[in-house]
């Protein structure tokens, strides 16, 4: 593995490349992106392609990625142009792509504006609350786990941000008159460290869920786009998103073993299905050979 650094317009992000460039046998990368998961979130699933060349990165501000544009805050739309200056400095595009939750919400952004980047995208439930039935519902589920992490910290906001991706179907009043979950039936700290500084519990990363996609100028790029979805993430929020999703792009989700991270490792913090899901991603890859 080799690691890069690349300025861009307010940032210098830093990537890694996993293998030879170019590559020995002429084939495209694949690069993996996430949001607010940097790179380390997919060295199980890039060990499990040894015979393709696999790029990572941080995101701005994510990570070893820095940013100098004096903002805390992430968008779809300018991690897209950081992400089209990695594919650009690797001057091997068209490349193949796999992006998770928020990094498929920008896999999406760069399609629409870089649309001869990407060959193939599998976006892995983006995290996208308007495709919803009940968007103003879990707009408002969403709203809560950050007033909570806001009033009592890390433990109890990561808590419940746990049971509102875990709740099954749309957002009812019997999942609002639920009292707050415990953080320590989910083996999370109590006591408050006084940060609010969390990517993922802030509203630091909500305008990257505000990206709209648009169907009809993603349908005329040349990429082949693909939703997918958990099998074990259906019916929960994160499936239910990519499948709407992919309602809205005309297609059905394309299934993948486990859940909303089951690219991680088997014996991580968070048990994937690193080995199951890598061969279900070269199969749907080489579908475009």
């Amino acid at each position: 593995m080799t690691t890069h650094t690349l300025q861009t317009e307010g940032a210098e992000i830093t990537y890694d490349v996993h293998g030879e460039l170019p590559t020995t046998d002429g084939s495209r990368p694949l690069v993996m992106i996430g949001q607010p998961m940097d790179a380390g979130g997919f060295y199980a699933l890039a060990s499990h392609f040894p015979e393709r060349t696999v790029v990572t990165y941080d995101p701005r501000g994510l990570g070893r990625s820095t940013r100098s544009d004096g903002l805390d805050t992430q968008s779809a739309t300018v991690q897209a142009g950081d992400v089209h200056a990695v594919i650009r400095d690797l001057d091997a595009g068209p490349v193949d792509m796999f992006a998770s939750s928020g990094g498929a919400i920008t896999a999406l952004a760069l399609v629409t504006a870089y649309p001869e980047d990407v060959r193939t995208l599998v976006a892995h439930e983006p995290p996208l609350n308007h495709v919803l039935p009940d968007a103003a519902a879990a707009q408002r589920a969403s709203d809560e786990v950050q007033a909570l992490y806001q009033a009592k910290g890390w433990g109890h906001g990561m808590a419940a941000f746990v049971a509102m991706t875990m709740w099954q179907g749309e957002f009812t009043d019997d999942y609002f008159d639920q009292p707050p979950p415990d953080p320590a039936q989910f083996g999370m700290p109590t006591e408050d460290d006084g940060s609010r500084d969390d990517p993922l519990l802030s509203n630091r990363s909500d305008e990257v869920g505000e990206f709209r996609p648009d169907p009809q100028v993603i349908g005329a790029a040349p990429t082949r786009v693909l939703i997918a979805v958990g099998e074990e993430s259906q019916g929960m929020l994160t499936g239910r998103m990519a499948t709407h999703t992919a309602e809205l792009l005309g297609q059905e989700a394309t299934v993948f073993p486990s859940h909303h991270g089951g690219f991680s490792a088997e014996d991580g913090p968070w048990p994937g299905q690193a080995g199951a899901f890598a061969v279900r991603l070269r199969a749907v890859l080489a579908e475009a050979d």
